[in-house]
């Protein structure tokens, strides 16, 4: 299943808010659709499903990543579901959208795509990219990619930068000192009816 493209919109009233896909609100409360307005009461299968999909469409990962990202998950000692949520926090550009340098994750997407964006002071275009803590994320040298990381920084996607990140809005430089902690995750969801919803597929 390719990335989504459609209206993003349509998405927040399905799933709630989700702060990595946009800042756009809307005034309709309903769900999209022509039953949107009924009430009814989803099946367990519904809820673990609509979990899934905030994770997939928040940060913008297709089905086969998300599924690797849970297989990674599985591997790692502690809780599957947190270190799920650490692996997708820890994507390039979550990073870099969770700096300040873009309004949303698919604007940050686009930043290192472009080629806008250093790891260690090597260009890196690659979205999926595993950050490492105690690596540098900045901005490169060139005037264009300075002033589209100035126009974003003057309206950025969440409020405040996590404990794990540290950032120098003057030298357009941010600094990864560790693992986010769970509650630091901007998205509200339950990350443990995420990973029975793949236990139980198989």
């Amino acid at each position: 299943m390719s990335r989504y493209r459609g209206a993003v919109l349509r998405i927040t009233r399905r799933l709630g808010e989700l702060p990595g896909l946009t800042r756009k609100t809307t005034k309709r409360n309903s769900r999209p659709g022509q039953h949107g307005d009924q009430a009814r009461k989803p099946s367990e299968y519904a809820i673990r499903l609509e979990e899934k999909q905030k994770l997939r469409f928040n940060y913008g990962v297709t089905e086969k990543q998300l599924l690797r990202y849970v297989r990674d998950a599985r591997k790692i000692k502690g809780s599957t579901g947190e270190a799920l949520l650490q692996l997708l926090e820890m994507r390039l550009d979550n990073i870099v959208f969770r700096l300040g340098m873009a309004p949303t994750i698919p604007a940050a997407r686009q930043l290192v795509n472009h080629g806008h964006i250093c790891v260690d002071g090597k260009r890196l275009s690659i979205p999926s990219y595993q950050c490492q803590a105690g690596e540098t994320i900045s901005v490169r040298t060139n005037p264009r990619s300075k002033q589209l990381v100035e126009a974003y920084l003057a309206f950025p996607g969440l409020a405040n930068i996590p404990s794990h990140l540290e950032f120098d809005k003057n030298a357009l430089k941010g600094k990864i000192n560790g693992i986010i902690e769970r509650d630091w995750v901007a998205l509200q969801l339950n990350e443990l009816l995420i990973v029975e919803y793949y236990s139980r597929k198989g």
